[in-house]
């Protein structure tokens, strides 16, 4: 890929919008695929009473818009302010209860999560059906849209392409406990071509920091992909 290219798609700039500021990709096309869009507001004549506990809108009952679903509460129903990275918000948005409570468990996802997966992790992979298989680094692009394979060879996978991620596992610790994670499997679409192509990951069998890398990279790529499921039934 070009220097060119790479700064195209990461390219960014600050917006204003009825909620707050927001930094979003210069161009729409290279947005992130766990992105959501702002919801439509409930228009205002519409709103009488508070959604959540019905208070009557007054002189002294304030209304606010939750910004991540767009409904009206009153100050009490809608009173945290929480970071919305999936909206790309600059600074901590107004939400109501419910929908502080989804963002807040989001952002373990982008503090942790979407950290591991910038920085890649090493894998055995085999594509399709052969027997072959190649030890490549897996990372996540800059700007969460590609999955990037680096080893003898390099590929892109878009991440919006990606119809089926499944974990695979092995045995059970002593005295109980969840399955390893040993590695992973995927399903997507190549533009261009009919049917689905698919890839295994397998973790190294050593048990030194680049297994628990891999095994953390794995979890990791998990959580993005119930994130994308999410925000393909926006």
């Amino acid at each position: 890929m070009s220097s060119e290219v790479s700064a195209r798609r990461d390219a960014k700039k600050l917006v204003r919008s009825p909620s707050g500021l927001r930094m979003v990709p210069e161009h729409r096309a290279f947005g992130s695929p766990f992105g959501l869009e702002e919801p439509q507001w409930v228009p205002d004549k519409e709103c009488r009473r508070c959604m959540q506990c019905d208070a009557k809108f007054d002189f002294l009952t304030r209304k606010h818009h939750c910004r991540r679903c767009g409904k009206c509460f009153c100050t009490k129903c809608c009173s945290q302010k929480v970071p919305l990275r999936r909206m790309c918000f600059v600074d901590p948005v107004r939400q109501c209860a419910e929908c502080a409570l989804v963002s807040h468990k989001e952002a373990e996802f982008y503090d942790k999560q979407l950290k591991v997966l910038l920085s890649g992790a090493t894998f055995l992979v085999t594509f399709g059906n052969s027997e072959k298989s190649e030890t490549m680094i897996c990372r996540l692009s800059n700007n969460q849209r590609y999955l990037f394979l680096d080893g003898d060879s390099h590929y892109e996978i878009e991440i919006a392409h990606i119809s089926t991620v499944q974990i695979l596992t092995e045995g059970f610790p002593p005295g109980g406990g969840n399955a390893r994670a040993t590695g992973m499997f995927l399903q997507y679409m190549v533009p261009g071509t009919e049917g689905v192509t698919q890839l295994k990951l397998t973790a190294a069998e050593d048990a030194n920091v680049g297994r628990r890398q891999a095994v953390a990279w794995l979890v990791a790529m998990h959580k993005a992909a119930k994130l994308l499921y999410e925000s393909r039934d926006q």
